[in-house]
């Protein structure tokens, strides 16, 4: 008799974690959240993104890259799977066996066409209620980078740059 069915779950997060692995789905304010895979447009530009991360981080060594999917755990109501996350050196211990347990130093979200309202409202929320100092949200079709830096624990938004990702954190631009 398989597991679900002798110890039914009794949250959500215990709904989450029995789905199969590679499941993309979400828990977004104790909500499943599923979504379809993204987009070639959408993977094109992480691959871009996360290259030109990896090659400023092989000549700087500062901390750890990491793209979707991997689970990040906030809370018992929220665990996302950012599209592309870093973690400083100081920072590693939060990276565990099955994902990692709590905030990123930086997240990037590229937008899909079912998760604008999510990577603008939501998400942006939960990342700033846990300390995510750098947020950028990606348009894959335009390129335009939303950014926003945390300031005495609320997120504020910087000018929109086109092809260009200026995090503080890394102490570069990455160009996209």
């Amino acid at each position: 008799m398989p597991e679900t069915l002798i110890h039914p779950p009794k949250t959500m997060l215990e709904v989450w974690e029995s789905l199969p692995e590679g499941t993309l789905c979400e828990l977004i304010n104790n909500k499943l959240i599923m979504s379809p895979a993204p987009l070639i447009i959408h993977q094109q530009v992480l691959n871009q993104i996360n290259i030109e991360i990896s090659i400023f981080l092989k000549k700087n060594p500062i901390g750890k890259i990491f793209i979707s999917p991997l689970d990040v755990y906030f809370s018992d109501k929220d665990v996302f799977q950012p599209d592309i996350m870093f973690i400083g050196n100081s920072n590693l211990d939060i990276i565990g066996k099955k994902g990692l347990l709590g905030a990123p130093n930086m997240v990037i979200e590229i937008l899909s066409p079912s998760n604008s309202l999510l990577d603008y409202e939501e998400k942006k929320s939960v990342y700033e209620r846990f300390g995510v100092a750098e947020y950028f949200i990606v348009d894959p079709n335009t390129k335009s980078v939303d950014s926003f830096y945390l300031k005495d624990n609320k997120y504020e938004s910087q000018k929109r740059f086109v092809g260009k990702i200026d995090s503080k954190i890394l102490g570069t631009k990455i160009l996209f």
